[in-house]
């Protein structure tokens, strides 16, 4: 089957899913993988891109500089008027040159890259393209968290349990809000970002059929 790099990943679950469909699938991320793999690679994925991957999903690029909600600390102070914070312009250059550096590697056919709702520096940075929106309760996930799939060679994902959402105000709607309403700590951002499994399940179970089978192509090449 297929061979699929899953970038910016430690939690395992996308590598997981795809790995339990045959693939030849592998994960990625600067921090070790949280489940022990010896299927994760820990270091810059720049540097394993040109390894005969047929799929790239990078699932949690640095978004935090990139999203709607951190246009604010581009200026001192979080005010326009005040000018611009010049180190926090650095590190949007720089995530957006990493987002453009995994949303380029053409040699890899099929990409799918994770992106927050960025604002409009972020946008006009990553050149950001065709971009898929959707919410974990889309897949049975009762949760609130939209995330953009910016999808080459890819179609959309598909709905497998689209649940109803809660009305404004209850209870059980701040539930589905956890990931909004996570408290300050060490560990708040990767809680934010970790891929919900159903999502991940959607993406291997949808995409899988379009990586390439090697015994058919050997098969294609003999004849």
């Amino acid at each position: 089957m297929g061979r699929v790099l899953v970038a910016c990943e430690r939690s395992g679950v996308v590598r997981r899913a795809f790995e339990a469909r045959g693939h030849d699938a592998w994960s990625c991320d600067i921090e070790p993988a949280d489940d022990g793999s010896n299927r994760h690679i820990r270091g810059d994925v720049r540097d394993y891109l040109d390894e005969g991957w047929d799929l790239l999903a990078v699932m949690h690029p640095p978004c935090t500089i990139l999203c709607n909600s951190g246009a604010k600390h581009l200026y001192i102070g979080g005010r326009k008027e005040n000018g611009r914070n010049e180190q926090r312009w650095a590190e949007l250059e720089e995530a957006a040159a990493f987002y453009r550096s995994l949303r380029d590697a053409t040699q890899i056919p099929r990409r799918v890259v994770e992106n927050p709702v960025m604002h409009g520096h972020a946008i006009r940075l990553t050149r950001r393209g065709r971009t898929q929106f959707v919410q974990p309760y889309f897949f049975g996930e009762p949760f609130f968290k939209n995330t953009g799939l910016e999808l080459i060679g890819l179609p959309d994902l598909k709905p497998t349990n689209m649940l109803t959402p809660p009305r404004p105000g209850t209870e059980e709607h701040k539930a589905w809000s956890r990931c909004h309403r996570e408290p300050p700590g060490p560990d708040r951002a990767r809680r934010r970002s970790e891929t919900y499994p159903n999502i991940a399940e959607a993406m291997a179970e949808q995409w899988h059929h379009l990586l390439p089978d090697p015994q058919y192509d050997l098969f294609q090449v003999a004849a």
